[in-house]
């Protein structure tokens, strides 16, 4: 069953329930998406997880996103910061009012909402379990790094992305690791574009795949 719901809970977002045996998702689309984008991906990623998926309340130019940038890849760290609180506390409203374990919760997005997922990794840790990040960079590098050891991050990106040059996947990598994160870096030879390979490695991911 899918519930649309317009803001009880803070954002216009899809839920659909699913096996409570299997960790739920926290579906973050990319600039211009809404809160639909991901949902196929969604159940293609971990069939017959709930769905949690919200819609960003930042426009640019009338497209949705989750925080603010000031240019491309230069974002407003004083609202990715709030915005980051912001998305922290809806999944955990959510969770208590959908019924999901949120000790289990795992974050799946593409572009600026891989970047919103790893941003609760460092700035909001307890948020999530693990996370699958399409095509992120470093959204921020905090004050002191949060103790990720134990969490599991599958991270993909393409070597010939012009929006996110490769350097900053592994920078990105670099810093989770450094957290104490078990990171999965994996390649697809595209640009932005979310393939089918890098979706179909993030299944066997979760999984539990190498």
């Amino acid at each position: 069953m899918a519930i649309d719901s317009p803001h009880p809970l803070g954002f216009v977002h899809r839920f659909e329930a699913g096996d409570p045996g299997l960790p739920p998702l926290l579906l973050l689309h990319g600039t211009g998406g809404d809160e639909n984008d991901l949902l196929e991906v969604g159940r293609y990623l971990s069939p017959g997880a709930a769905l949690l998926s919200p819609r960003g309340k930042v426009l640019e130019n009338g497209l949705a996103r989750f925080f603010r940038r000031l240019a491309e890849g230069v974002f407003d760290l004083e609202d990715l910061r709030s915005r980051t609180g912001e998305l922290a506390d809806f999944a955990a409203a959510a969770c208590r009012s959908y019924g999901l374990d949120a000790a289990r919760l795992t974050a799946a997005g593409y572009s600026n909402g891989a970047n919103s997922a790893a941003a609760l990794l460092l700035l909001r840790p307890a948020t999530l379990r693990e996370a699958v990040l399409f095509h992120a960079m470093v959204p921020l590098v905090p004050e002191k790094l949060p103790e990720l050891k134990g969490r599991r991050v599958f991270l993909s990106a393409g070597r010939a992305d012009r929006l996110i040059p490769p350097r900053e996947s592994e920078r990105l990598a670099a810093l989770l690791e450094e957290a104490g994160a078990e990171v999965r870096l994996f390649w697809q030879p595209g640009g932005h574009g979310l393939e089918r390979a890098e979706i179909e490695a993030a299944r066997e991911w979760l999984r539990g795949g190498s």
